[in-house]
Order: structure tokens, then sequence, then C-alpha cells
């Protein structure tokens, strides 16, 4: 198992200022953070190579793309072979329409996270991906009215 990185107050508060405005300049974050520019980036190479860090991503209205219906749905493995089990979860991420895939303990093997421009086109998801995939004897729709953001990771970081 993977030794955690020791986070010290510059490290957290670097992390807390960017999950503000990840697009946050070096001037501007080492000015909240109270130190210098160079240290700033040193800070965020360090964390980056460490894996804390994971990377910076964009947060796109899908309905504004016209995928503005989304679900979360439970899959049920045939049986838990290794071999079936890392070809569903190799595949699964890169479906059309996936924002995530999450390996599940319980009834469900995994829960998948998916948009679509209409219920048609979730229907024909699920068919054509899921229903149809040697390894998945279950699924189980369930669609997201709303979905809000959560920020309690934030207390996460001390």
């Amino acid at each position: 198992m993977a030794q955690r990185p020791e986070l010290d107050r510059v490290d957290r508060a670097l992390l807390q200022a960017l999950s503000a405005n990840a697009r946050a300049s070096g001037a501007a974050l080492a000015a909240e953070v109270g130190v210098a520019e160079s240290t700033v980036s040193l800070r965020l190479r360090r964390l980056q190579s460490l894996g804390t860090i994971r990377g910076y991503r964009v947060d796109v209205d899908l309905a504004a793309l016209g995928a503005s219906l989304q679900a979360l749905i439970a899959v049920r493995l045939v049986k838990h072979d290794r071999s079936e089990i890392d070809a569903f979860r190799a595949q699964a991420p890169h479906l059309p329409g996936v924002l995530g895939v999450f390996h599940m303990a319980g009834a469900d093997d995994y829960l998948i996270h998916v948009a679509a421009r209409d219920a048609e086109e979730l229907r024909e998801f699920v068919v054509a991906y899921l229903t149809g995939h040697p390894a998945v004897a279950h699924t189980e729709t369930n669609l997201i009215f709303e979905h809000v953001d959560g920020d309690g990771w934030n207390k996460l970081v001390g």
C-alpha cells in the first residue's frame, strides 16, 4: 500500500485555493496562501508528482450539449471471474455518455453514471452496451432529477 504524503499548511492552503478556482494564476495563489510564487510552482509540481493533484478539469454543462438526461445504472455481473471483471472495467469508462464508473460492494457490482440526450438514447445505451455484454447479468436504471456537487472533501484538507 502506498504511503500517503505529508501535507503541510502551505500544501493544504493551495488545495483549498485551487478548489475555489483551479485556473488561478501562480501570483494569485501565492498572494492567497502567503508564499512566494516560486514556492507555489514548486509545491504544485510536487503535489502533481505525488498524485495528490491528479489533474485540472473543465466542468461542462451537459444540457448545453443536448445531453440533459442523466442516470445511474446499477450493473450486476454474471460471475466474478477476474478476466470478465477486468474486461468490463477496461471497457465501461469509454462507452458513449459514461461520466463515471464505480466498482461497488453489495448486491450490485458496478454503478455507471451516464448522460444521454433523451430516454431513447439512454435505452439504446443500456441495450447496446450493457444487456448485450457477456459479463452482465442484470441492470437497473435510476434517473437523476438533480445533481449537486459536494464540497465536503474540503473538510478532509483540514
